[in-house]
């Protein structure tokens, strides 16, 4: 979840080109290397990107830790093109690992006791451990960006606005590490917890103007809890370099399929803030406090319990608020023509529950959490 230099979803403007008003959107996943034997985190980074074909290391990036692993995908108008991008790389590196003798695991942290992998060597990073020691989250901490283009500064800190209520019902969908250290954490996204020790990871704050967007960012450099403006680590941000939203509350999902629907609801959330601020429609002014709620109920609960309606403040099945949500979407997502395969996506997700809902459901049925690392470096390759 560390921001990298040069971020490989970002190499280019996520703008659409020829004038059309569809929005592109493109991906970042970060996984987890292990040892196949055990499942406990290893740091073979090094050893795997060497396996890395040669015409994909542009879309491979080493990450924060040595047993961590980052893709992005071109950004891209069509969904299937999204698909195909994840596919490939996931497949190429799954197998890059294996003939580096681990696994990759799509899991947001590693849920095998073991040691603590280091941190790769890389002057910023070196910085980073200097000043916040103990903060490294343990074996390994992968997150999902979705990165989706918007013309300028300006709208782009008016979408923020417009989708910090609705990031807890996704957060909830991407939940994919309830185990740590050999145990339950009863959490569905540990990683959450363990991302929270960070003092620059937080919901979105409510923005007056991108000159205020601007502000914080130097106040908080200032204060000290950022070293730069790649420590942002808000739910939702602007990108540094390009005209982009970048949503970045989830964990790393198991499957293709999984971050296909997360991107095509995270581009329709994106262009219907748009729509809405050009109708003059405002934002939902959602306090503070109760959206430290929602996410944390949604990396508690996941997406087989209960979420918090931010809109009155009340607890419902969390499936209820993302039906809701589609239901809000559903406009955009037919005009990007994404309504048919996000209808299929989520009737699957309905069927065989989230990341988190599936390792445990492993887990009863075995006792392993080996057999749950199994599972996940299967749905992972694809």
């Amino acid at each position: 979840m560390m921001e990298m230099s040069g971020s490989v979803a970002e190499r280019e403007p996520d703008v659409a080109p020829g004038g059309t008003d569809l929005l592109t959107v493109g991906v970042e996943e970060e996984f987890l290397l292990v040892d196949p034997h055990t499942g406990a985190a290893v740091p073979a980074v090094d050893l795997v990107m060497e396996q890395v074909p040669a015409e994909l290391r542009g879309q491979v990036e080493r990450e924060f830790q040595t047993s961590q692993i980052e893709i992005g995908t071109p950004p891209g108008l069509e969904l299937s093109s999204i698909r195909h991008s994840l596919g490939v790389l996931r497949g190429e590196l799954s197998a890059a690992a294996e003939r580096a003798g681990v696994r990759l695991l799509a899991i947001g942290t590693g849920p095998v006791d073991g040691p603590v992998p280091p941190v790769v060597d890389k002057p910023r990073f070196d910085r980073m451990i200097e000043r916040f020691r103990l903060l490294v989250p343990g074996p390994g901490n992968n997150g999902m960006h979705v990165h989706v283009g918007v013309p300028d500064g300006d709208t782009g800190v008016q979408v923020l606005n417009h989708v910090r209520p609705w990031l807890p019902i996704l957060h909830a969908v991407t939940t994919n590490s309830p185990f740590s250290r050999g145990e339950d954490t009863g959490y569905a996204s540990w990683r959450s917890v363990e991302w929270e020790r960070w003092p620059s990871v937080a919901p979105t704050p409510y923005l007056t103007s991108h000159e205020h967007y601007e502000r914080l960012i130097r106040q908080l450099i200032a204060t000290g809890v950022m070293l730069d403006e790649g420590m942002l680590y808000w739910y939702a941000r602007l990108s540094a370099k390009y005209p982009t939203v970048e949503i970045r509350i989830g964990d790393v999902c198991p499957s293709v399929d999984d971050t296909v629907l997360v991107a095509a609801l995270v581009r329709a959330l994106v262009a219907t803030a748009m729509t809405d601020i050009a109708a003059g429609r405002p934002p939902i002014r959602t306090d503070h406090h109760l959206l430290v709620a929602a996410h944390w109920r949604a990396a508690h609960d996941g997406l087989e319990g209960e979420g918090v309606d931010v809109t009155d403040g009340e607890l419902r099945p969390m499936w209820e608020l993302l039906d809701r949500l589609v239901d809000r979407l559903r406009p955009e997502l037919e005009r990007h023509g994404d309504l048919d395969q996000v209808t299929e996506l989520l009737g699957g997700l309905r069927r065989h529950g989230s990341g988190a809902a599936r390792q445990r459901a492993v887990f009863a049925r075995t006792g392993r959490l080996v057999d749950v690392v199994a599972d996940v470096a299967r749905q992972t390759r694809g």
